[in-house]
């Protein structure tokens, strides 16, 4: 059963996702993962895209003003962007000269462990992420984040996206860095414990 498959009737919810977290972890190369991740996104329908695009836009309206406008536009890029981006080099075979490894295999490995127990965590309502109640919802985030973080070892928030204290992501010279990526190893299903942006010091 690939990521959309899952229903609130199933006995188990968590087996779905255990599935798809299997599957992940299964992958050796960048290109694999991608191919995966793939798959699972495209069984996601236009309706459960809408009900995704939906949540998104009534958390970032509950943002205070002109916070909410400034990182409107980063996390739907973050999103669905990053959605545009994986279906595109699927579709053109882009995954297919993708040969060369995971990276980070043990944090990868971390992250595939994480997902049944990230999927419904339910107090994740801060400024830093979209907050998707719903499993199924969730997953697309982190399959997206995959994606992301994995694939095109990017972080997980994009470049230049504002956090609460005028911090943002930063690309200095071909490497990333953001100021909380550190703060939120309370929470083990931040995407943020398992991005390559490396820590930023507060003063420059």
């Amino acid at each position: 059963m690939t990521a959309a498959g899952m229903t609130d009737a199933d006995t188990d919810p968590g087996a779905p996702i255990r599935a798809v977290a299997s599957r992940l972890k299964s992958a050796r190369t960048r290109g694999e993962l991608g191919t995966i991740v793939a798959k699972e996104i495209a069984a996601y329908t236009l309706f459960d895209l809408q009900i995704i695009g939906g949540r998104l836009n009534s958390e970032i309206e509950k943002l205070p003003s002109p916070y909410r406008e400034a990182i409107r536009p980063y996390f739907r890029q973050q999103i669905f962007g990053k959605h545009h981006e994986l279906l595109a080099m699927h579709r053109s075979g882009a995954f297919s000269r993708l040969d060369d490894p995971v990276r980070d295999r043990e944090t990868f490995d971390a992250f595939c462990a994480m997902l049944p127990e990230g999927c419904f965590a339910w107090d994740d309502a801060g400024e830093r992420n979209p907050y998707f109640r719903n499993p199924k919802n969730r997953l697309f985030y982190y399959l997206i984040a995959a994606f992301t973080m994995f694939v095109l070892e990017e972080p997980g928030h994009p470049v230049g996206m504002p956090f609460p204290g005028g911090f943002t992501v930063e690309n200095r010279g071909g490497k990333y860095y953001c100021l909380i990526r550190d703060k939120e190893k309370e929470l083990s299903w931040s995407i943020c414990n398992f991005c390559p942006a490396l820590q930023a010091e507060e003063h420059r």
